[in-house]
């Protein structure tokens, strides 16, 4: 039998009814199954209401409201969140997923991005004033788990992170008040908080809205070149991104041939490594990209053209659609040793599905330029991302493949950083969490102390106060 939600305090529930203008959901309702749902199947839980909040107010009146009654508050953004933060038992989950608008100011190349945004409405707004700035490889991942994670994507090298490129936040903390974050000091610009929301995660309060730094690119040389799962290759690309500057994003990609009309069939399924170029460089270059990818090894497929940059963050859409079971780990690399290269090989020949890709990201170039104390985002000095991502169709291959990323991440551990991206954690990871923050830790628990003493933004992976 499902146990019984917690009893709710009539008086507050009528108080914070009174107050959202979104939708409240309770366990009775007809639409709650729908409303509990989250993108990865493997996370199954039942909050006691979902509120569907419209605007700040709505924020503001939930956190009260959660915090008065003594419940677990989830915050959901863009939905993705693999390691289940966005959703919980018996407490309260509040989906910013209605609070979607985007307001672009060409002139100062700005956006104001409300937190249930995804990089789809974005790149949608932004790209018709042709700009754009960092977000993720997948249009449907929220805004704000990413930027407050960090925030790794094709713009990176030569733009940053987005949270590099993220200049004021408007917070609610944990005690329902509403503020705005900048980097004014002389203004009360609540300067700390800027500092760790810009990859401290969720810790902090709920982001309402992000306003973006926006940079001029409109369409881009993009697309896959797949090659023979082979570290010959995985060294040339290695050789590729240290000899090129940021106009060059390319992600390398491990795991199994997928069905598309330009791979050969005798390949769909089999392991193989490719590169996703993003080239932002002029035009009249293009060929001599195609050439560069081409001498990396035997092309077995390839699709490089000139797109619209929104429609690149779209190519992973189709491979990783709700629904699917994940667990992730993660991993920073110096450089690209051969002992990381041989992992990836070995590994890879085990792929357990077609979604299950494992994807490295160049975080160099513009990173580079940032202080690891300037965020809270610390590897600053690391020159790879290692998302290990095995992902499945059901509940039962997933947790059987659970050991099998496990010690992929283990093989890796002695030729990469203690720590990890906190957005490629699991909900298990929970002691990489200082690892993950290493030198910027104590100044993040310290903030953790002064703005939500009763953790009540825990729903995360936690800096505990």
């Amino acid at each position: 039998m499902t146990a019984s939600p917690p009893a709710l305090d009539d008086r507050l529930l009528e108080r914070l009814r009174g107050a959202v203008r979104g939708e409240i959901v309770e366990p009775d309702d007809p639409e709650y199954d729908e409303a509990r749902k989250v993108y990865n199947a493997m996370i199954d839980r039942r909050p006691a209401l979902v509120v569907r909040a419209a605007d700040a107010g709505d924020v503001m009146a939930t956190v009260d409201f959660a915090r008065d009654q003594g419940l677990a508050l989830a915050v959901r953004g863009g939905g993705h969140g693999v390691a289940g933060h966005g959703t919980c038992d018996d407490g309260v989950v509040l989906d910013l997923g209605a609070m979607r608008g985007v307001r672009v100011d060409p002139v100062a190349r700005t956006a104001r991005v409300e937190g249930g945004c995804t990089w789809a409405d974005v790149n949608h707004a932004t790209h018709a004033f042709g700009l754009a700035t960092t977000g993720g490889i997948v249009s449907t991942t929220g805004v704000g788990g990413l930027t407050t994670g960090g925030g790794m994507g094709y713009l990176d090298r030569r733009y940053g992170l987005a949270c590099d490129n993220l200049l004021s936040v408007d917070l609610v903390t944990a005690d329902g008040s509403f503020v705005t974050c900048t980097d004014d000091q002389d203004a009360a610009g609540n300067t700390d908080l800027l500092w760790a929301v810009r990859g401290g995660g969720g810790n902090f309060g709920v982001v309402t809205s992000f306003l973006y730094r926006l940079h001029p690119v409109a369409d881009v040389l993009g697309g896959p070149t797949f090659y023979p799962l082979d570290g010959e290759v995985m060294r040339r690309y290695r050789e590729l991104i240290a000899e090129s500057d940021g106009t060059l994003g390319a992600l390398l990609v491990v795991g199994l041939g997928p069905p598309l009309p330009f791979l050969p069939e005798r390949w769909h399924g089999r392991p193989l490594c490719g590169v996703v170029v993003c080239w932002t460089g002029p035009e009249e270059e293009d060929d001599r990209v195609r050439a560069r990818l081409a001498g990396l090894g035997p092309v077995l497929g390839q699709h490089v053209a000139r797109m619209p940059y929104p429609v690149i963050n779209t190519l992973f859409d189709d491979l990783v659609p709700p629904g699917l079971h994940h667990y992730w780990k993660g991993a920073f690399s110096y450089g690209l040793p051969d002992g990381v290269v041989d992992t990836l090989v070995e590994y890879g020949a085990t792929t357990p599905s077609i979604q299950s890709v494992t994807v490295v990201f160049p975080v160099d170039g513009a990173c580079h330029r940032v202080r690891p104390e300037d965020t809270a985002f610390s590897y600053r000095d690391a020159d790879y991302s290692i998302a290990l991502s095995p992902t499945l169709t059901t509940r039962r291959e997933c947790e059987d493949r659970k050991d099998w990323v496990r010690a992929y991440l283990k093989a890796l551990r002695p030729h990469c950083a203690e720590g990890g991206y906190v957005n490629f954690m699991d909900a298990d990871d929970h002691d990489r969490v200082g690892a993950n923050y290493r030198g910027n830790l104590d100044r993040l628990t310290d903030l953790k102390r002064r703005y939500d003493p009763g953790n009540l933004f825990r729903l995360n992976h936690n800096i505990t106060p």
